[in-house]
């Protein structure tokens, strides 16, 4: 992915996600089941290694969340690189409760538990969209949402009723974000905190992606006669955003850019295949 300085670095690992750690590997032993969420158009980076190092043998779904962000065909790709690699996984929109029938019958049958409540972990990234799945499935909001990472700050449990109790914990960040390529998306759907990284060079990084990989979306979602020079400069002139003298507001508009892009208004969008994994 490129449109970024190879030294733009993005590192973050606030002390409550080493606490997250800590919660998860105590709590293990008295869940059922891991419900782990991920952002549907980066199923893989979207996933946290820690999960797969602390939770081994534990039984475990996959939920795919923001599916309505994510282009159809790859989520579907996704599902079935999932099937056939024996991992349980759904699509979903946890705020909508889109593809969520049938879950709870799905948790009780990866427990294999006959009697007493199944209790699940509910774990992810960060703004993988947690508390939405919570508050979804107990019917009310009992766990706090945001469209930011960190918003659920401490572990707890709820009641979900129909013989589910659920482990809501923060959302939790390798310590180290992988490769570059892994990083970048991560940052691009909001899993990093904003203020850790330069964001006008991050949205010249995703107006690079997006022109290279899906132009058809910029052009129609701003109205762009071309994608020549610089793309964020463009967006702000189509929006009329301007300093004084008249001056392209490239600020603001790489703010609106990433902010339409995590919110799905610039369309539905997937930033890896399995493709090579078959």
């Amino acid at each position: 992915m490129g449109g970024v300085n190879e030294n733009f670095n993005i590192h973050w690992f606030p002390g409550h996600m080493a606490k997250t750690r800590r919660i998860i590997e105590e709590n293990l032993k008295s869940v059922d089941v891991l419900a782990e969420i991920t952002d549907a158009r980066i199923p893989e980076s979207g996933r946290n290694p820690l999960l797969n190092e602390t939770a081994a043998g534990k039984p475990r779904v996959l939920l795919l969340n923001k599916r309505d962000y994510a282009d159809e065909a790859a989520t579907r790709l996704w599902l079935k690189y999932y099937a056939v690699n024996g991992v349980r996984a759904v699509s979903c929109d946890c705020r909508s409760g889109a593809g969520l029938t049938g879950l709870v019958s799905l948790f009780k049958k990866a427990a294999r538990k006959r009697d007493g409540a199944v209790r699940v972990m509910v774990a992810g990234i960060p703004n993988a969209g947690k508390s939405s799945l919570i508050n979804r499935l107990s019917g009310g909001r009992k766990a706090a949402v945001g469209d930011r990472p960190g918003v659920t700050r401490g572990k707890q449990w709820i009641n979900a009723g129909k013989g589910l109790e659920l482990l809501d914990l923060p959302g939790i960040l390798p310590p180290k974000l992988g490769d570059r390529e892994t990083a970048l998306k991560l940052a691009y759907t909001g899993a990093v905190k904003d203020g850790v990284m330069d964001l006008e060079s991050l949205a010249a990084s995703l107006a690079a992606y997006l022109t290279a990989k899906r132009p058809e979306k910029l052009i129609e979602r701003y109205g762009l006669q071309s994608l020549d020079g610089d793309v964020i400069e463009s967006i702000a002139r189509a929006r009329g955003m301007a300093l004084p003298g008249g001056v392209p507001d490239a600020g603001r508009a790489a703010l609106t850019l990433l902010d339409e892009f995590r919110s799905g208004k610039i369309g539905r969008i997937t930033l890896e295949t399995p493709a090579a994994h078959f």
